[in-house]
C-alpha cells in the first residue's frame, strides 16, 4: 500500500533556491540511502522490503536536523519488487516531512511519451515517488529529457543531469569530440541554457530564481583533470552541482576544493558508505553526519 504523497512543493522560490538555502544552514552533505545487501546484513536487517524500509527511515532519522539533503538509491529499493518500491515511497514521506531535500538516485533517460512517464513518476505533484530532485541520464540527447525538466520547473522540482562521472566507462561516453566539442561539454551547456532561460518568473509569477537553477549536473568527485582538460569551467554555472566520489570511494575534502574550485555554495557533496557504516545506531549515524558535515565546511572553506 502506498504512504501517500510527499509534502507538496510550491512552484515559487525553485528547487535551487531551496536547496542552496538548505545546505548555508545544513552543511553541503547529501547522505546516500543506499540498502546495500552487505549493509543490511551488518546492520541486521534482512535483505528485503522491510529490511530496506528500516534501513532508510533509521537513516531519515539520522539525517533530519543533521543534513540538508539525502539521496535514496532508488535500484536498491527496485530490487525488492512492488515492496520494495511501497518501502520507497514511505522513506520519500518520512524525508519530506523531516524537512529533508531528497533527490532520488534513479538515473532515468529515454524518449517521447516514456520519458514522460519518468517525470509523471518523479516529478509530478501528487505522486507517491515525487521528490525535490532525480537524476537524468542524458545519453539520448539532452533535448530527450525536456519532459521531466519542463515538469521540474512547473512544479517547483528539480534534475541532476549527468554530465561528468568518475567511472572509468564513462570517458568512452562523455569525452568524446577532445576539448572543444565533448559530450560533457555540450551537456553542461545545455543545462546552462536552460538554467538561463528559467532565471526570471512565468508570465504569472510562478517559477524563476535567485541562488540556483533547478537544472543541476552531477560531476564525480574523483574526475581529477577532466575538467580543465575537457575546458568545463564550473565556476560560474548557474545550478547546482551533485557530487558523488568523497568519502568511501576516494575523494578527499582537498579533491573537492580542487576540482569545484569557485562552485561555493552550489556544490551537493554525496557520501553514502562512509557515513552508513557507522550505522545502525541512528545517534552513530548522526554523530557521524555532523562529524562530516564539520569537515566539509572546513576543507571547503574559501582559503
Amino acid at each position: 500500500m502506498s504512504a501517500g504523497p510527499v509534502t507538496a512543493r510550491s512552484p515559487r522560490g525553485g528547487a535551487g533556491d531551496r536547496l542552496v538555502r538548505a545546505m548555508a544552514e545544513h552543511g553541503p552533505l547529501c547522505v546516500g540511502i543506499d540498502p546495500h545487501p552487505g549493509l543490511l546484513r551488518d546492520w541486521g536487517l534482512a535483505d528485503d522490503a522491510d529490511g530496506a524500509r528500516t534501513f532508510g527511515l533509521r537513516v531519515v532519522e539520522a539525517a533530519a536536523g543533521a543534513a540538508a539533503v539525502v539521496k535514496p538509491q532508488v535500484a536498491l529499493f527496485e530490487r525488492h519488487g512492488a515492496a520494495g518500491l511501497a518501502a520507497l515511497e514511505q522513506v520519500l514521506t518520512a524525508a519530506a516531512d523531516a524537512g529533508l531535500e531528497l533527490i532520488a538516485d534513479a538515473k532515468r533517460g529515454d524518449i517521447g511519451s516514456t520519458m514522460a512517464a519518468y517525470a509523471d513518476a518523479w516529478l509530478r505533484e501528487g505522486s507517491p515517488l515525487a521528490a525535490d530532485w532525480v537524476t537524468l541520464s542524458p545519453y539520448l540527447g539532452f533535448g530527450s529529457l525536456d519532459p521531466a525538466l519542463n515538469l521540474a520547473a512547473e512544479t517547483g522540482r528539480g534534475a541532476f543531469v549527468l554530465a561528468l562521472t568518475s567511472n572509468p566507462e564513462g570517458a568512452s561516453v562523455q569525452h568524446v569530440g577532445g576539448p572543444e566539442a565533448s559530450v560533457a561539454r555540450g551537456i553542461v551547456a545545455a543545462a546552462r541554457e536552460l538554467n538561463e532561460r528559467l532565471r526570471e518568473p512565468g508570465p504569472e509569477g510562478a517559477g524563476g530564481w535567485e541562488l540556483a537553477g533547478p537544472c543541476g549536473l552531477v560531476i564525480g568527485a574523483t574526475v581529477g583533470a577532466s575538467l580543465s582538460r575537457l575546458g568545463i569551467d564550473l565556476a560560474d554555472f548557474p545550478g547546482p552541482i551533485l557530487a558523488p566520489g568523497y568519502g568511501a570511494q576516494g575523494a578527499t575534502e582537498e579533491d573537492l576544493a580542487r576540482v569545484f574550485a569557485g562552485t561555493d555554495r552550489r556544490l551537493v557533496v554525496s557520501s553514502s558508505r562512509a557515513i552508513l557504516r557507522h550505522g545502525p545506531e541512528v545517534a552513530a549515524l548522526r554523530r557521524e553526519i555532523l562529524g562530516t558535515n564539520r569537515r566539509l565546511a572546513a576543507g571547503l572553506a574559501p582559503s
